[in-house]
């Protein structure tokens, strides 16, 4: 049955693809974004392969902004049945240059410490995957009260269940995305509104790119670390999501599937290292 589906942060790699495979199950998607052009051009996409998207330019710190879009999707492709938190992500201010303390780092100021780490930059990671989460679903799952089949998915990380070194900030906004996913399933479970998370593990997007690869298109000496503890051996592909996309936005299939973290990492999460 075909739905309304709001995606934020639609314009990256993972939920572009989540937009595409939706739109192909015959949903109408609603594309929020920052960059405008990014998820205009995909809705266009979307539009000459047959499907229904509309962009919008959204920003998921901004409550007002949030629902005078959402009185536009309303507009436009109905109310929302499914919610996709997809807007996230980490900042170079607060990605250290060493992944362990080192005698000397309290006082150094060549390099990016624990010491001396930005303060706003953390504040914004947290808020860009907790408050980015928060927001979007308050305006959005209104829409959702006694309605049968609604959901709300929102996107952890692999290192929620294991903080990776250098991106402290990524690591605890994230852990935090689980669990307000879990406070929300609790919530909204007498509504009927089910709320789950997929829990990504290595896929090279934009944000990424640079850390895991060199200009010259070599694995950095990251990349070769992250693939030796991924029992498969190699980054993921962004269509490996889409079967735990369908399946737990799926109100029959899911229908007694509600506070679940699902990782899709390779195994990287459960290899000890030995």
């Amino acid at each position: 049955m075909s739905k309304t589906i709001v995606i934020t942060g639609a314009g990256g790699v993972l939920c572009s693809g989540f937009a595409r495979s939706l739109a192909a199950k015959g949903h109408k998607i609603a594309l929020l974004d920052l960059n405008e052009e990014a998820v205009t051009a995909l809705a266009k996409e979307i539009e000459e392969a047959g499907g229904t998207a509309k962009a919008y330019k959204a920003n998921v710190l901004e409550r007002g902004t949030l629902e005078a879009v959402h009185k536009k999707v309303q507009k436009d492709l109905g109310k929302c049945g499914i919610l996709i938190n997809g807007a996230g992500g980490n900042s170079p201010k607060c990605t250290l240059t060493n992944e362990f303390f080192t005698p000397g780092d309290e006082t150094a100021d060549d390099i990016k410490s624990f010491f001396n780490m930005d303060a706003e930059g953390f504040d914004f990671v947290l808020d860009l995957n907790l408050m980015g989460t928060l927001l979007p679903t308050q305006v959005f799952a209104a829409d959702m009260i006694g309605r049968e089949g609604c959901s709300i998915l929102n996107i952890s990380s692999m290192n929620a269940f294991r903080p990776l070194t250098k991106i402290p900030a990524y690591s605890a906004a994230k852990s935090a995305v689980s669990n307000f996913t879990q406070w929300l399933a609790v919530h909204f479970a007498p509504a009927g509104i089910r709320v789950n998370a997929l829990a990504p593990g290595f896929f090279v997007t934009g944000q990424n790119e640079a850390l895991l690869f060199n200009p010259d298109g070599t694995k950095t000496p990251r990349t070769e670390k992250i693939l030796a503890a991924t029992p498969m051996g190699r980054f993921g592909k962004p269509e490996e999501l889409e079967g735990a996309l369908h399946f737990l936005t799926d109100s029959q299939k899911a229908s007694f599937i509600t506070g679940v973290v699902l990782p899709i990492d390779g195994g990287f999460s459960a290899y000890s290292g030995v």
